[in-house]
């Protein structure tokens, strides 16, 4: 049914650690729709790894990208631009903590997780924003990235990165108000608990899944072909007017004021 949504067009995927990651599903859903893709990683080993992955959905276009560096984003975009003078999408799924501050009290944060925190999983998508502008700018396009419900609830154990998914929520608001004269939309994926590499840092990972999954009113939780599906429509012409949300993919978990009855 989607086979053709993204046809003729072409994007950047930023994040993907494996074939678990949530970056991964919305790559494969994205090709499934027709869409050239490209993609960054950082470092040598994460570039090894994602190699394999690239090339079974067709892609050759790999560039290294470190979103704390200037430097180093500007080489990224610069790279795709060389090759792709305009870019129809960009998926932003890139965030980070230390471990060690995703168990215990928020209290204790330190100041420099705190802002490393915020970079990283914040602050890099705006950096992300404006050197992609240039390439959509004539012909609009889509920016998207990726949250979790710890940024409006308490999670226990998610810490640091609830404020930082707050910050992230925020900016994509921005982003999209600055950006939608131009036709460029941005918006939020909000799926439920999933297990990913990034998921399982975080502390009683696995307790979390299954609670969610057992009390979800769909009684389970999202899974990678239903994040990928989101993703293809906000960057479809379909998703042409859906600009500035917080698209919630859980189950409909977020609706919940309490557990469902046997679980009580």
């Amino acid at each position: 049914m989607m086979s053709d949504l993204l046809k003729g067009k072409r994007g950047l995927i930023m994040g993907v650690a494996n074939d678990r990651s949530i970056a991964w599903g919305i790559a494969k859903a994205m090709h499934e729709a027709g869409a050239e893709l490209a993609f960054t990683y950082q470092g040598e080993a994460f570039g090894k790894r994602l190699e394999p992955l690239a090339q079974s959905l067709g892609s050759d276009f790999m560039v290294d990208a470190d979103v704390t560096d200037d430097a180093s984003l500007d080489r990224a975009f610069e790279e795709l631009a060389a090759r792709w003078p305009t870019i129809d999408f960009v998926v932003h799924a890139i965030a980070y903590s230390d471990k060690s501050e995703l168990t215990g009290r928020f209290l204790n944060t330190t100041r420099a997780n705190f802002k490393h925190s915020l970079d990283v999983s914040a602050y890099s998508f705006i950096e992300v924003a404006r050197r992609a502008y240039p390439l959509m700018k004539d012909n609009g396009g889509t920016l998207l990235t990726l949250t979790y419900q710890g940024s409006n609830k308490v999670v226990p154990n998610y810490n640091v990165m609830g404020v930082a998914k707050a910050a992230l929520e925020s900016a994509t608001r921005y982003l999209a108000n600055d950006l939608g004269p131009e036709g460029i939309r941005v918006n939020a994926i909000s799926p439920g608990p999933m297990k990913t590499l990034a998921g399982a840092a975080i502390g009683g990972a696995r307790k979390t899944y299954k609670f969610c999954d057992q009390n979800a009113p769909m009684r389970s939780n999202a899974t990678l072909e239903a994040v990928g599906g989101t993703a293809v429509y906000l960057a479809s012409d379909a998703g042409a007017y859906t600009s500035g949300e917080i698209i919630r993919v859980d189950g409909g978990y977020h609706i919940l004021g309490m557990p469902q009855p046997e679980s009580m």
